[in-house]
């Protein structure tokens, strides 16, 4: 049987295998656990391991440089030197690629590249499962039921190069989601939290929340299409923003594809975007939304490059007090735009210097508006304006004079977050939030509630 080497040895024999001109290895060491519930009782739960290994050939030519790409799981080392051929000979029978880069080189060794892997496990539940426990009683007590699930994600990835690149990084990733049920299924209500460690949620305040949901949908009203005042909450603000982040490519945006396109060419940086202060940035080093520090870019794509795998990341704002500062680019794309490098990075976050909670903004509320749980299904409708259309979900309130006086129908909405930007008249207080469409993807975010005076509720929903 095949030894299975270490993280760091897999990624040093993979570099010694290698007869092109250049090679780039990931290693991902993947752990994960989970609790499943159901009708106030736990259903499932589980650990799981895994690892990937990523291995990137690149072969210079008269024309240009190719590279080829090959990802494979559960490698062993008799698996390595198939692996790695198999990469030079992607890279051997590709054409020149076009975001061709030297390899990154002269970052200092992460002194921790040699350790085994962070792992996680069933124990980072210790303190969460009781207090979920408590949880079920209460709500079986109040005549509701709890569904949802909790995950823990731990990531260690190894980053070797054959210009001398050895980084590592220990992502660790959870998100809880908690659904309230009425026992007649009319009611549902929905929260969610991410989280590193499972030891900053708080089953017992979530359900508390949630049953007050349900309390407020015991009055149904329905509503029209049309345009309301409405509430977004930070898990709604940040799946708006997070697509509108996947949107701002430097490239599309100077080819006139986006809505960061300006006519006849160019972009438009330095606009003003919004009237409040808002700035929205990136920085992976922000306190509990910590994220990968350098580049790591397992294919290339609009807006990733595996030539810049290793590439340090810096604090980025992307809008500066309601001005659009940055467009995301690689090292070649840069180069096109003729606009400063700035990747992607691995979290978000939206800020004005508000300090309500979204509690007091209900509460400051004159007459009537709308208060949304989350949103989901959200697609792209146009690119050019970057019109989204989406479906609200888990509860519609209908808020008077401060007052939540109960639950309205579903609607269909059709919103350009970047217009939406424009037209807020207010922002709360920024807190972590976990996205509800893209938490299987970005769950790193720090959002503040918004208030929009005419967001576009364009059709009902029968959806719940």
């Amino acid at each position: 049987m095949s030894r299975v080497s270490k993280p760091y040895e897999i990624v040093e024999r993979a570099l010694e295998l290698s007869t092109t001109d250049g090679l780039v290895v990931i290693a991902d060491e993947h752990s994960s656990a989970n609790l499943r519930w159901a009708g106030n009782a736990l259903t499932t739960n589980g650990v799981t391991r895994g690892r990937t290994l990523t291995v990137i050939a690149t072969v210079d030519g008269a024309e240009g440089t190719a590279s080829g790409v090959v990802s494979r799981s559960a490698v062993t080392t008799d698996d390595l030197e198939p692996l790695v051929r198999a990469a030079e000979a992607a890279a051997r029978g590709a054409g020149p690629a076009e975001d061709a880069q030297p390899l990154v080189s002269g970052a200092p060794a992460s002194p921790d590249f040699t350790d085994a892997p962070a792992e996680t496990g069933s124990e980072v539940f210790s303190d969460f499962a009781p207090a979920l426990g408590d949880a079920f009683a209460r709500a079986r007590a109040g005549g509701r039921e709890l569904y949802g699930f909790a995950n823990h994600e731990l990531t260690s990835t190894y980053v070797g190069t054959s210009t001398g690149l050895r980084l590592r990084h220990d992502q660790p990733n959870g998100t809880l989601e908690l659904n309230a049920k009425s026992p007649d299924r009319t009611r549902s209500a929905w929260a969610g939290r991410a989280t590193r460690d499972f030891k900053d949620v708080d089953p017992a305040a979530m359900d508390a929340e949630l049953a007050r949901r349900l309390r407020w949908a015991q009055r149904r009203i329905e509503l029209p299409a049309g345009r309301y005042e409405t509430l977004l909450p930070p898990t709604a603000v940040a799946d708006l923003l997070i697509y509108q982040l996947w949107s701002s490519t430097a490239r599309d945006a100077v080819e006139g594809r986006t809505v960061f396109s300006t006519p006849g060419g160019g972009t438009r940086l330095g606009e003003t975007l919004a009237p409040l202060p808002l700035t929205l940035r990136s920085d992976p080093h922000a306190p509990g939304l910590e994220s990968a520090p350098f580049v790591i870019a397992h294919s290339s794509g609009d807006s990733g490059s595996v030539f810049d795998n290793g590439l340090p990341l810096a604090p980025t704002d992307w809008i500066r007090e309601g001005k659009l500062e940055r467009l995301t680019t690689t090292r070649h794309s840069a180069g096109l735009t003729g606009l400063p490098v700035a990747p992607g990075i691995d979290n978000l976050l939206l800020e004005a210097g508000g300090e309500k909670s979204l509690e007091e903004m209900v509460a400051a509320t004159t007459g009537r508006a709308l208060l949304l749980t989350c949103l989901w299904y959200i697609r792209e409708v146009d690119p050019a304006t970057l019109l989204l259309t989406g479906l609200t979900r888990d509860g519609v309130y209908l808020v008077e004079d401060g007052e939540v006086v109960g639950e309205v129908n579903n609607f269909r909405f059709n919103e350009s977050p970047v217009d939406l930007l424009s037209r807020a008249s207010e922002a709360g207080r920024t807190e972590k939030t976990l996205p509800r469409e893209w938490g299987d993807w970005f769950t790193r975010a720090a959002m503040p509630a918004l208030r929009i005076p005419d967001f576009n509720m364009s059709s009902v929903s029968p959806g719940v």
